[in-house]
């Protein structure tokens, strides 16, 4: 199993340790992204969000990864924008791509979430913009930006509401009340609900079921799930058929049928 480990962005506060602000890892074609500033929670700064955005950056252009995994290091997965740094550095948002280069950015892969502890206020945020979400049973989701004056402007007031039942969902944005990973997950927001320490080696399990299958297939799919979202019928089909019709005129296509009928595993090419 490869595990090759960089180190990006180091700033003031992390050459002193000689540790990065994000790390990342190579696992088998999965893109290991860890926000390591476990003395803030894992808190986003400038240098965090540069950092993610270099390591997302990097996931979409290196055609050997095919998936992602988010998580944070010392047990929390992020406890959102540093506050601290917020009077000085304003909401750290990397370009259009939004916080920490994710909240809005335009993505072809998929990655997966992998939550132990607080995942709260703009940590939430960056959870809702993955595709998939594994949680320790001990951790807990909060969207408490109306307590501190502000909005959950990075996705959260516009996803979770999509994602949990309309009044749960307004509850914990009007009210800041937190949600136990075990009750998202019981209401569908947590794909795999693992014991503490686990929830990186569920979203592992999970990045290797979809590289099983047709990397083009897995893009595309995602994408039409990306683009539809909240269209009528009418509308979604208009805006997917072009994208899905030429693929079923691909080499990966016929692979697919070829190796069912071969009864084997199938070759994929990317």
């Amino acid at each position: 199993m490869n595990t090759e480990t960089t180190r990006t962005a180091q700033t003031p506060e992390t050459k002193r340790t000689n540790e990065a602000v994000v790390l990342t890892a190579r696992r088998e074609g999965v893109l290991v992204i860890t926000l390591n500033r476990p003395h803030v929670r894992n808190a986003v700064d400038q240098a965090l969000a540069r950092a993610v955005d270099a390591a997302l950056t990097l996931l979409e252009t290196d055609p050997d990864l095919e998936a992602g995994v988010l998580t944070g290091a010392g047990g929390h997965f992020c406890s959102g924008m540093d506050l601290k740094a917020f009077p000085d550095e304003g909401v750290p948002r990397v370009a259009d791509r939004g916080l920490a280069g994710l909240t809005r950015a335009r993505r072809s892969k998929p990655l997966i979430a992998a939550v132990e502890g607080a995942a709260v206020a703009g940590g939430f945020e960056l959870v809702l913009a993955c595709d998939l979400i594994t949680a320790a049973d001990t951790a807990f989701f909060a969207l408490p930006e109306v307590a501190r004056g502000l909005i959950a402007s990075e996705g959260g007031a516009i996803r979770l509401p999509g994602r949990l039942p309309h009044h749960l969902a307004v509850e914990m944005l009007l009210t800041a009340s937190p949600l136990a990973a075990a009750d998202a997950a019981r209401h569908g927001l947590v794909n795999r609900l693992t014991g503490e320490g686990e929830a990186l080696d569920a979203a592992l399990a999970l990045a290797a079921r979809v590289r099983a299958h047709s990397p083009q297939a897995v893009r595309i799919t995602r994408q039409v799930v990306e683009v539809t979202r909240g269209l009528d019928a009418a509308a979604a089909f208009a805006v997917q058929d072009p994208l899905t019709a030429p693929v079923f005129d691909t080499a990966s296509a016929a692979e697919g049928a070829l190796a069912f009928s071969e009864k084997r595993p199938p070759a994929w090419t990317p």
